[in-house]
């Protein structure tokens, strides 16, 4: 848990900090919908696939298997760089979700979120090309983010 600046204690979240590019905004300036997809992603690669996370090796092997995003604000280029909170909504055999809330740079951790999304993803063996069982390691580092 951690205390946001109005002393409302949060729960465990893992903070991303993504660089809105000039190439994400549509037409009507705001950040497009295919391009928050991605910023969604570039946000769960530190917490869940870099070296050393004992979900690393999910990165030799999972496939997105649902995704939704919903917008309750406008983010725009100025918003830079976004605050993507992210977090396990449930954890099963051999798939978990994450929750994401997207805040504009500055925005307190409590305030509404801009976008709130979340991202079904399936361990899945390559070679065998089969859904595989999340590993132990894999499990416990999950479980410590679970909602």
């Amino acid at each position: 848990m951690q205390a946001a600046a109005s002393g409302v204690v949060l729960p465990k979240r893992f903070h991303a900090k993504v660089d809105v590019r000039w190439s994400d905004m549509d037409v009507f300036q705001h950040v497009n919908h295919a391009r928050m997809v991605t910023l969604l992603e570039e946000a769960r690669i530190p917490w869940l696939f870099e070296d050393g996370r004992p979900t690393a090796p999910l990165r030799e092997g999972c496939v997105l298997a649902d995704l939704r995003v919903r917008y309750r604000g406008q983010l725009r280029h100025e918003d830079t760089p976004l605050d993507i909170a992210m977090w396990i909504e449930q954890l099963r055999a051999v798939d978990f979700t994450i929750g994401y809330e997207v805040r504009a740079a500055g925005a307190a951790p409590d305030s509404p979120p801009a976008v709130i999304a979340s991202t079904q993803i399936a361990a899945f063996d390559i070679q065998q090309q089969r859904l595989r069982r999340i590993a132990g390691a894999e499990r416990e580092y999950l479980a410590e983010w679970l909602a």
